[in-house]
């Protein structure tokens, strides 16, 4: 294990250096609703290579997530980080954040039907290797991408950083085709132990290919430093659990793309 995680981030830190990231907005519909993603890529790579699909947190598509596409960008995917709520529509505060993620959480096939709008966009474009494409998402975004498994979307993973991983449809989980793994702080009184172990028995039962990671001393949204450090507040970074978390990613992608 130590041995992988060292090689892979060996590995990171070569391509890093060498990366000539370019970035994009996109603008592309579901139905009549325009959306307004964003693409990352390195243009040193010649040819496809794996696609990863980013799910944004509840205030929408920020700086962000844009910042990890370009974190992924430089380990060799093409990336693309969509758009669930619409051009221009960007929460500026909690209160006007959790009307929309509720507003989609509510209509899982709403949320489903946005999260394929985005991966539709990522497997057409022609840097992508369409047999090996993987969906990872924060907070809603981690709801979002075991949602857009739960669709049957034929992909070959989804990554849930601390995401809600409750289902109004839990007979759901034998439409899963790929791999699934959910990140989760151990101490998040916004995931109640009930859905943790509700996700745990709809995973069973599917007969998925299935990680839960829980990470010690972590609260909800520890991969982002926006959240401060007061764990008291149920929403807190964590740097180890965000080092860490990157970390099972990269594990999980060197297996699902292998």
């Amino acid at each position: 294990m130590k041995t992988l995680l060292s090689t892979l981030l060996t590995l990171a830190c070569i391509l890093s250096a060498r990366a000539q990231v370019h970035t994009e907005t996109i603008e592309y519909k579901d139905g009549d609703t325009v959306l307004e993603g964003f693409s990352a890529y390195d243009a040193a790579i010649q040819g496809k290579r794996p696609g990863v699909l980013i799910v944004h947190q509840w205030k929408g598509l920020t700086d962000y997530e844009k910042h990890r596409a370009e974190m992924l960008a430089k380990l060799g995917y093409n990336v693309f980080a969509l758009d669930i709520y619409g051009k221009g529509i960007r929460p500026k505060d909690a209160k006007e954040a959790g009307a929309l993620a509720g507003k989609y959480k509510g209509d899982r096939e709403l949320l489903r039907q946005r999260a394929k709008a985005g991966l539709a966009v990522l497997e057409k474009q022609a840097l992508t290797d369409t047999k090996h494409v993987a969906a990872i998402g924060y907070c809603f975004g981690g709801t979002t991408v075991i949602e857009l498994a739960r669709s049957g979307a034929d992909i070959s993973g989804v990554v849930s950083f601390h995401g809600a991983l409750d289902s109004p449809k839990p007979e759901d989980g034998k439409n899963i085709k790929c791999k699934v793994l959910a990140l989760h702080g151990a101490d998040d009184p916004f995931v109640p132990a009930k859905d943790v172990a509700a996700f745990e028995d709809e995973m069973r039962q599917a007969k998925v290919d299935w990680q839960l990671v829980k990470f010690g001393g972590a609260v909800h949204s520890f991969t982002e430093k926006a959240a401060g450090d007061d764990n008291s507040k149920g929403a807190a970074y964590n740097e180890k659990a965000d080092r860490r978390s990157w970390a099972y990613m990269q594990q999980f992608f060197a297996e699902i793309f292998h």
